[in-house]
């Protein structure tokens, strides 16, 4: 039987089996599901083993589990690293959903399921894709799996078990679909993404919350104080207004912005997606330059006071943000997070305590287009979707790429097979069918164009 023919008499089971991985609700930020989290590492076991897998386990950390697996074919083969991550974000806000996040649908032909893009409807992609080689006794190179379940509250235990693990994590390659494409008929490969530093502040005034009206005008109200400082953060051009920032930001030449204005894209369909008026940021970038090769300061999350329904007159005692940067190559997340809580802790006023707590980070990272894997790849692509991929930086986040190259010394191939409109991490969140099943398609040949070109 041939990998295509298998393919589609087996797809409506490899969609239903997606459907029931994205049922449990594996959210690794929230300490309520960790019993769901636990469930969901047991099931990535238990279909690495039918599809074929050996010496599969569930390697414990001091968080939740790594699933790691293989299957070595020879010893003088090429060996592939497939990371993925089984955990997924919470859900919130739950009143957006037009359906339940945790019971999956299929709507337009695309599944609406929280973690159905990031990261179980790709990661499950490589599963089944190495089922398919299995079934089909076309595997041509080893190949080890190393899924974890902390990846979306950062990775904070993956690093010590790279570290333990060198010698059974080493490979050639690691090949990672948690990125995306910029459409269905225009393939690409990601070779760019930003590095994250992420803080949490808290602001404090008074002893307790106060009646509004008794203290109002007399009493700094932590509330106000925090926009104010958050305000602060940018200047006139929507630069980062922190001494120090930019100090070490890698600047492309204008050849190399040049060429990745070549990348298709419309502004008009870009705002009327987002049902945006007009766009927003730094002065002297376009759109894409400013969500991929320049450095960014987002306010995640704000809260204090009363928010609950009606009215309730306070001056809340304390006031919190959740901040996240993104940081360009060259840009250290540690020294990032000094400069931030530096200069934070120096713009309070007299009147409030300022608390800042540093939370999880990660380097920058540049992949080589000239590598054998990611001309493997590439051709991989070009023979399923029919034309050539188009490299492209992007700015999300995967900080165990530079963990990897550090640890391991290997580079990594993003193959996302994702979407910007997928909504990851956010209400109706959603993984194209199409988008499913032509990873599933692709992978296999990336296995074989990398088997030859590696001889």
């Amino acid at each position: 039987m041939t990998p295509q023919t298998y393919l589609t008499e087996n797809k409506d089971r490899f969609i239903n089996e997606l459907l029931d991985l994205l049922r449990i609700p594996s959210i690794s930020a929230d300490p309520a599901y960790k019993e769901s989290v636990f469930k969901t590492a047991d099931e990535v076991k238990k279909r690495l083993i039918e599809a074929g897998a050996d010496n599969v386990e569930i390697c414990q950390t001091k968080g939740y589990p790594v699933v790691y697996g293989e299957k070595i074919i020879s010893p003088s083969s090429p060996t592939v690293l497939v990371y993925g991550h089984y955990d997924v974000q919470p859900p919130d806000p739950l009143d957006l959903w037009t359906s339940p996040p945790f019971e999956p649908v299929i709507k337009d032909e695309k599944i609406y399921a929280r973690g159905a893009c990031d990261d179980k409807g790709q990661m499950y992609m490589h599963v089944k894709a190495f089922e398919l080689m299995m079934r089909t006794n076309t595997l041509p190179c080893n190949i080890k799996f190393m899924i974890e379940g902390e990846e979306e509250v950062g990775s904070d235990n993956l690093g010590t078990f790279v570290k333990a693990n060198k010698d059974r994590l080493k490979a050639d390659v690691v090949l990672i679909s948690d990125t995306g494409m910029i459409a269905n008929d225009i393939p690409s490969i990601t070779v760019g993404l930003r590095g994250l530093c992420y803080m949490e502040v808290e602001v404090t005034g008074p002893n307790r919350d106060l009646h509004s009206g008794i203290y109002g005008g007399a009493v700094a109200n932590p509330i106000n104080i925090l926009c104010e400082m958050i305000t602060s953060l940018h200047d006139k051009d929507n630069k980062v207004n922190i001494l120090g920032f930019y100090d070490k930001v890698q600047v492309l030449s204008a050849e190399e912005r040049a060429e990745m204005a070549k990348a298709p894209f419309s502004l008009d369909e870009y705002k009327k997606h987002l049902d945006l008026s007009d766009i927003h940021g730094e002065t002297g970038y376009s759109t894409n330059e400013r969500v991929s090769i320049r450095p960014t300061l987002d306010v995640n999350g704000i809260w204090g006071g009363y928010t609950g329904e009606g009215a309730k007159t306070v001056i809340a005692s304390k006031a919190y943000a959740k901040i996240s940067m993104r940081l360009v190559p060259d840009q250290n997340p540690e020294e990032v997070k000094e400069l931030f809580t530096k200069h934070f802790l120096s713009i309070a006023p007299k009147s409030v305590k300022v608390k800042v707590t540093p939370h999880h980070g990660g380097d920058a990272a540049v992949t080589p287009t000239d590598s054998i894997a990611y001309q493997a790849a590439s051709k991989a692509m070009e023979t399923t979707f029919g034309k050539k991929p188009i490299p492209q930086r992007t700015g999300g986040s995967i900080p165990i790429v530079a963990l990897f190259e550090k640890e391991l010394g290997l580079k990594t191939v993003l193959f996302g097979f994702g979407l910007d409109s997928d909504a990851i991490h956010s209400p109706n969140e959603h993984y194209g069918v199409f988008n499913y099943l032509k990873g599933i398609e692709t992978i296999p040949h990336f296995f074989k164009n990398f088997a030859e070109m590696s001889k």
